[in-house]
């Protein structure tokens, strides 16, 4: 359930009080069945580097790096091929 599972990350999700809004928000804009759980997590100013650099020390993420040669060669399309 989306609605249920909503995390607030990143640095423009510090502002006092956010949480509470959204929660409101949100919960006004849902069908009434819903329930509605905003978690806005002490560190989530820097969540999404912590989630960057987790991802990136996967062995299983190794295949999708780039390098500079590889995007200088083919552009950013390169993304596209060894990503998706």
């Amino acid at each position: 359930d989306l609605y249920g599972n909503i995390v607030l990350s990143g640095g423009s999700t510090m502002f006092p009080g956010i949480a509470d809004r959204m929660s409101k928000e949100i919960t006004a804009l849902a069908p009434s069945s819903m329930k509605i759980k905003v978690v806005a997590p002490p560190e989530r100013k820097y969540s999404v580097w912590i989630g960057g650099s987790i991802l990136a020390s996967l062995s299983t993420f190794q295949q999708m790096w780039i390098s500079k040669a590889e995007y200088d060669e083919s552009g950013p399309s390169i993304v596209h091929r060894k990503c998706f």
